[in-house]
């Protein structure tokens, strides 16, 4: 689990350097690197993702509960 952890966390920020300078070819690649080590460290921990993220959003906001988020911006 530490390794693939650590696979996606460098990814992340590989994704961040992407962002800084507005490549889109790098984006696309560092967006695909991003899932791909997600959806590995939710599987090696059992954790269904789609299932996960359904619980948590199901197309709504879980902090204000609404659909489109009326949060205030932080």
């Amino acid at each position: 689990v530490t390794g693939t952890y650590n696979w996606l966390v460098d990814e992340v920020k590989e994704l961040g350097e992407a962002l800084t300078l507005n490549d889109k070819k790098a984006l696309e690649d560092e967006f695909a690197d991003v899932i791909a080590w997600l959806c590995s460290l939710a599987n090696i921990t059992d954790v269904n993702l789609e299932e996960a993220a359904l619980n948590k959003y199901d197309n709504k906001c879980p902090k204000c509960g609404k659909s489109p988020c009326h949060c205030p911006f932080r």
